[in-house]
């Protein structure tokens, strides 16, 4: 059970954030470049709402429910009309922008959209033509200078394990499987990574980077329970 205290306080967070969700801010990435709306800003933001609700509902707490379902299904319109680029056939990274970004990848993963949903299924072969590389994804494209720093990234490992488990709820078990192994043997001898591949597949920035691991364990669960054909496992529609 929630305490009471904790819940008071549940409530008072999603209080500030219906007057904050529609704010610019550097999102996921910490940017450097100027303050945007961010899709993954909104998306975490429509996943507070939607958990609240469900929470209030399965323990019978006190909660403007309805005011909560309100905005919960302003920032899903928000999504979908201001976050969608009909010429790309894509998910973009900020609202009305061309640029591409593998947060999106998170979107099936918290149940925001259906791996089947046409949508997705555009999404997630324009990040796998712009953002991946062999089995490496990009977090986003950095010559577009969106982040404000000069140069080039390696690709994001957390990044290339979300593409494996948005394959795989989308019922690309196969090519699920011989990415993730490909990925596998990236590690090092002690089976960790940081959080960047070089391009020779040298291993850059924080490591070992725990987001990288959660994203590898996740990854691998889902996988498995797709190969084992366990109840429950979301796959594209025929």
């Amino acid at each position: 059970m929630i305490e009471y205290d904790r819940w008071n306080k549940i409530r008072s967070v999603l209080t500030a954030l219906s007057r904050s969700w529609t704010r610019p801010d550097n999102g996921l990435w910490e940017i450097r470049g100027e303050p945007r709306d961010f899709l993954h800003s909104r998306l975490m933001c429509w996943v507070a709402y939607d958990r609240a609700i469900k929470i209030a509902q399965l323990r019978s707490l006190p909660a403007p429910l309805e005011e909560w379902r309100q905005t919960r299904d302003k920032i899903y319109e928000c999504i979908h009309t201001e976050f969608w680029n009909e010429d790309l056939k894509s998910f973009v990274q900020s609202k009305h922008s061309r640029d591409l970004d593998a947060s999106v990848l998170l979107m099936p993963q918290l149940d925001f959209i259906s791996p089947a949903d046409t949508r997705w299924v555009r999404t997630l072969e324009s990040i796998g033509k712009r953002l991946v590389q062999d089995a490496s994804v990009m977090r986003y494209d950095t010559e577009t200078g969106v982040d404000g720093l000069p140069g080039n990234e390696g690709t994001f490992t957390p990044c290339s394990f979300w593409y494996v488990e948005a394959l795989t709820l989308s019922g690309e078990i196969d090519r699920a499987r011989v990415l993730f192994e490909t990925m596998l043997g990236y590690a090092n001898h002690l089976g960790l990574y940081a959080e960047e591949l070089g391009l020779s597949g040298e291993h850059l920035g924080n490591f070992p980077q725990a987001l990288t691991h959660l994203a590898l364990v996740q990854t691998a669960l889902a996988l498995n329970d797709a190969l084992e054909g366990k109840p429950g496992i979301r796959a594209r529609a025929a």
